[in-house]
């Protein structure tokens, strides 16, 4: 029994002398209050079963047990249905439900309520076999029933509930059963009784704004009541404080009441204050008849025609994603603890938004938005057309709004998704809402907004007929598998950040969502492209674009600078918060010298410093200035880590303080403690060096294989010069006292000017260093090119099936895109292979494959002890390690052209797609051209093996 009692009770138990009168009043109080009593359990991790009974498909005709709330397909009953299915193949069971239930002898003389929070789809239930209402229809929103009536005190109770998978009203199955995400059959969110005295309040609506003004509408139909008095608690502490009555207005079922609260501290998502504020209703001799908490929080939302979206008088900017309430074991029955987990993720994402999509969410969902902050839109469920009936519709926006009108994260009201509004209803949130909320039309052009969906990044121009509308795309940068998310996001925010009309956005979406197949051996299913949209995996796991979003989206943003000689410790920094001072911040700053290849100690920080920020207010900039110990220059790098108010980490930057050649000298030694030999014929060359055999092409340089005693290394084939097919025009073979060169020279094709003065320079050219010890250096030079188009680099074969992991320094752990690079950082990392495509198999991050920026060396791990050490000398070169695989579905805009080989080293990658739009579209960092300006001197990749 959850008797929804006293807030605090220690709030009541005062002096002595008070106590029992504080004790008597304690228990009045309680008495007096709503009572609740969970008949399911209350939520996917706590359960109870009732029976129950499948019409047709997984474990049908017969009566068994189920754990209720829950998705009957997930418990393996009935059928498995994506909402893009086709309609006529759908099967629409039912499923029955029984439970036995008592009440208590106390709540004889209350007003009894049964309360489904929601049922998929229609509902009808029945009490000791009468029928408790007509038919609810609408999955996601909550209906309730007085039971008083029908309710037995001495003998237990029957509650039949009747609930079809697909609604008999057909608009209502276009909004929700054919709608792009998973659809699911059953009572999935908790049941409950209300007990109520008989003189109570029904519902309150309130309107707190920052200021500390309260309007509030408490819905009364008692002949009894004749007052209403208010107090208004801190969130978890003792009375703040008794708020004066200033008008007290009564209609037939309706109280309008204004009050105002002082010393108040607004609620915003960086401080999300919260209070209680509790009436009590009383009679005309001030006996308390009914006493109603309810949790607020004072904020105050304008949507300022042509000019912007404000909160407490403060312009703010959406940083936002869309989310499913979905769970891949539950589907749609989830728990406050998800909530929680999920609302952290955003938050550490920089988020300060979410979209309810395509839904009203489960309470608990909204409470951890009010307490942990996030800015909400609320949406009711449409997709496309036809329309939702008006009858229907009327109910579902009632339901919707009653349900959820006192949460302060709540901004906006969304009619429907994508051409799915019903106009007539546009009107219908603000006779519900008292804080007359706007209504917004996701992808369309509405009133003062334009919610425009997948733009192209060149309609940032806004040089349309709307250029006067705020705009705040509802859904952007679609993630299906790898692309969108991160990729883009960087070119679309900086133009979005600093348009005076734009209120930022909301990225499609934040999980995968991929639901366990209990008919198919509990794989996790995304209907092919369908649900494979997610930031995380279905179970959370972070995706590469999970710190791309939090590196651009954090609320403080630290200029990149490049660390050299005459660097003086001096670094820009901008506030990008929207209520927090910098000064409420703070900076660690560390001075770290990276561990090699070979060690296995953490790396060292040689300097460490706490730094106060100064005072910068939001939207400006400021400077912060890192001390330089005395031994900086022996450092590797300088990490910076910003930390909010609270103490949680914001973003961290690290920056290369050494050049790759310099740091690399100290892991590389050329003793010459072993002899070298040289054999050539007209196929090969072979240089023996200790224990070492490698053979190069006598014809093209190419090396051939690479022997450890008998232990054959698989790196082969390479260096291929990418993109590159020249002829070679001269070939030596080159024997030094202590190194043998093989130097390898193309035919120059480009007579370009900025080569004329540098005929020794004028191809490219192969250099290999084979030195006593074994060690084999590489160096590659190029000719310089002002636009590339394919690749600048060079690639080796190294079979998939040896590679068992990889340690490297450089950036990670995650891989790169050319228009997703921001998120990894410079560091040690190391992973062992998988192979995950990404939204589609394996959800193990971060990906083994792919782009990997700033390397230093990298050591490869083989299966059979046949890996191998490679340092990178050159700055700014990516490694390509293996070539991801790409989803079934291979869309254009999302496939990659990968290089020839397995193991590459490139001057440039690749840009992603998005489901929508190729990466073209998507920005500057999109496009497939390299500028690399007029180069006088050739560019170099240098590279030392160790085997």
């Amino acid at each position: 029994m959850d008797q929804g009692c006293c807030r605090n009770k220690q709030n009541y138990f005062l002096t002595y002398p008070t106590l029992l009168v504080a004790l008597l009043s304690w228990q009045l109080l309680c008495s007096q209050q709503t009572e609740k009593h969970y008949l399911s359990g209350l939520d996917k991790d706590t359960t109870v079963e009732w029976d129950f009974f499948c019409s047709s498909g997984m474990k049908s005709g017969e009566w068994s047990k189920i754990p209720v709330p829950s998705c009957w397909e997930l418990q393996g009953f009935g059928h498995y249905n994506y909402g893009h299915d086709e309609f006529e193949n759908r099967v629409n069971e039912h499923g029955l439900y029984k439970h036995e239930f008592s009440v208590p002898s106390d709540w004889k003389g209350k007003e009894i309520k049964l309360v489904f929070e929601g049922v998929m789809t229609d509902a009808e239930a029945k009490i000791n076999g009468k029928s408790v209402g007509p038919i609810h229809q609408g999955a996601f929103y909550e209906f309730k029933y007085s039971i008083t009536n029908l309710i037995n005190f001495k003998k237990p109770n029957l509650l039949e509930v009747k609930v079809n998978k697909a609604s008999a009203n057909e608009s209502i199955n276009h909004a929700e059963r054919k709608a792009d995400f998973w659809i699911f059959g059953g009572i999935f969110r908790p049941v409950y009784l209300e007990a109520f005295p008989q003189n109570h309040i029904e519902r309150v609506a309130i309107d707190a704004k920052a200021d500390g003004s309260i309007e509030a509408d408490v819905f009364v139909s008692s002949k009894k009541a004749r007052k209403l008095n208010l107090n208004l608690y801190d969130r978890n502490g003792p009375l703040s404080q008794e708020l004066a009555v200033l008008s007290l207005t009564k209609e037939e079922g309706k109280w309008n009441i204004i009050s105002n609260a002082s010393s108040i501290k607004p609620w915003n998502p960086e401080k999300p204050q919260l209070y209680v504020l509790r009436f009590d209703l009383l009679d005309q001799n001030d006996k308390l008849l009914h006493s109603v908490e309810q949790r607020i929080g004072f904020r105050t939302v304008e949507v300022r025609e042509a000019d912007g979206i404000y909160v407490n008088g403060q312009k703010i900017k959406f940083k936002g994603v869309n989310r499913h309430s979905f769970y891949p074991s539950s589907g749609r029955t989830t728990s406050k603890e998800l909530s929680i987990e999920h609302v952290k993720m955003m938050k550490d994402m920089n988020m300060n938004a979410v979209r309810m999509s395509h839904y009203p969410p489960d309470v608990h969902f909204l409470e951890v938005c009010d307490s942990l902050g996030l800015f909400v839109i609320d949406e009711v469920c449409t997709w496309h057309s036809p329309v939702l009936d008006t009858k229907v519709g009327e109910k579902i926006v009632m339901e919707t709004v009653t349900r959820d009108v006192n949460h302060p994260s709540i901004l906006l009201w969304a009619n429907g998704n994508e051409t799915g509004w019903n106009t007539d209803l546009d009107d219908d949130y603000a006779i519900w809402d008292i804080q007359k909320r706007e209504v917004i039309h996701p992808w369309n052009v509405f009133d003062k907004t334009n919610t425009l969906h997948y733009f192209r990044y060149h309609a940032l121009a806004t040089d349309g007929p709307n250029r006067d509308k705020i705009l705040f795309p509802t859904e952007f940068l679609h993630g299906l598998y790898d692309g969108g998310h991160g990729a883009g996001l960087e070119d679309y925010w900086n133009k979005m950040w600093n348009m005076p009309l734009s209120a930022g956005g909301f990225l499609w979406d934040f999980a995968d969502e991929a639901v366990v197949r209990t008919d198919k051996n509990g794989i996790l299913d995304t209907d092919g492209n369908h649900a494979a949209d997610g930031i995380v995996g279905p179970y959370g796991e972070k995706e590469g674009s999970y710190y791309t979003i939090r590196k651009i989206w954090s609320p403080i943003q630290i200029q990149d600078r490049f660390i050299r000689e005459g660097f003086d410790g001096v670094f820009r920094i901008e506030n990008r918060f929207h209520y927090t001072n910098l000064n409420e911040c703070s900076i660690t700053a560390k001075w770290i010298q990276f561990s090699g290849p070979k060690e296995a100690t953490e790396n060292r920080v040689i300097a460490e410093e706490q730094i106060s920020l100064p005072e910068v207010a939001p939207g400006f900039y400021g400077s912060i200035q890192v001390e330089l110990p005395n031994n900086w220059k022996s450092a590797n790098a300088l990490q910076l880590i910003a930390t909010n108010p609270e103490g949680l980490e914001i973003a961290s930057w690290t920056f290369n303080a050494q050049h790759p050649e310099k740091l690399n000298a100290s892991l590389l030694s050329y003793s010459n403690e072993a002899e070298l030999s040289l054999s050539e014929n007209q196929e090969s060359i072979t240089v023996k060096a200790k224990d070492l055999t490698y053979t190069f092409s006598a014809s093209t340089g190419i090396l051939k294989e690479v022997k450890k005693g008998e232990q054959l290394i698989p790196l082969s084939n390479g260096p291929i010069i990418l993109d590159q097919n020249d002829k070679i025009i001269d070939f030596k073979t080159i024997a030094f006292e202590d190194s043998i060169q093989i130097k390898v020279t193309f035919e120059m094709k480009d007579k370009s000017p900025a080569w004329a003065s540098y005929k020794e320079l004028s191809s490219d050219q192969i250099l290999w260093t084979i030195h006593k010890n074994g060690l084999l250096d590489l160096e590659v030079q190029f000719k310089g090119k002002r636009i590339v188009k394919g690749f600048k680099g060079i690639t080796f074969s190294y079979p998939e099936s040896e590679v068992a992991g990889k340690k490297w320094l450089g950036n990670g752990p995650y891989r790169v895109w050319r228009n997703r690079m921001k998120g990894p950082e410079l560091g040690v990392w190391e992973n062992d292979y998988n192979n995950t495509i990404t939204g589609e198999s394996g959800f193990e991050y971060p990906e083994f494959k792919g782009y990997f920026s700033n390397l230093f060396w990298m050591k490869v791990k083989g299966r059979n002890e046949n890996g191998f050490t490679v340092y990178c000398h050159s700055k700014d070169i990516f490694m390509r390690m293996l070539t991801p695989d790409s989803p079934k579905d291979d869309r254009k805009q999302l496939k990659i052209n990968h290089p020839e080989g397995d193991i590459s080293f490139v001057l440039n990658i690749p840009p992603i797609g998005t489901k929508f739009q190729y990466p073209e579209t998507m920005g500057p960092q999109g496009n497939p051209e390299n500028y690399f300006g007029n180069i006088d001197d050739p560019l170099v990749i240098s590279l030392s093996f160790r085997f």
